[in-house]
């Protein structure tokens, strides 16, 4: 049964891979997330995908691991509060072109976005603080 639980440990960082496809295959909604008061959004886009691809390694190595959990733990707790949240309430949409309908359902979808990303941040806290091995740059 340990062996089983074990691959926890490999199985959830390498969840990650599935937002490397989508920054990759489908850069324009990647982009479309950054919110409009920040410039180059396809930059963020391209760098986020690059600092996912970053923690994944990281924790499947076990190399700085508890300093990328905690680093993921920041981005996905940021991207919760300064993406999803605000979209859930209405802003950062396409009212004009929308129909009510669909900034209903498109609120809703950004709310379950952000109570995913609220569970994800906690994962990735409880995986810095129980599962990470090298702690170099952050002790205890």
């Amino acid at each position: 049964m340990d062996k089983i639980l074990g691959t926890g440990r490999y199985i959830f960082p390498l969840s990650f891979l599935l937002y490397v496809g989508l920054h990759l295959g489908k850069p324009e909604v990647g982009a479309a997330f950054v919110p409009d008061y920040i410039p180059f959004p396809y930059f963020w886009n391209y760098f986020t995908l690059i600092c996912i691809v970053l923690f994944i390694s990281s924790a499947v190595v076990g190399k700085y691991d508890k300093l990328a959990y905690s680093l993921m733990a920041l981005y996905v707790i940021l991207m919760a509060l300064l993406v999803h949240l605000p979209r859930a309430l209405g802003y950062e949409l396409n009212t004009e072109t929308m129909m009510a309908s669909e900034q209903s359902r498109e609120m809703e979808l950004e709310m379950v976005n952000f109570f995913r990303n609220i569970m994800v941040t906690g994962a990735l806290l409880a995986f810095a603080k129980y599962v990470a091995k090298d702690r170099r740059i952050m002790k205890s």
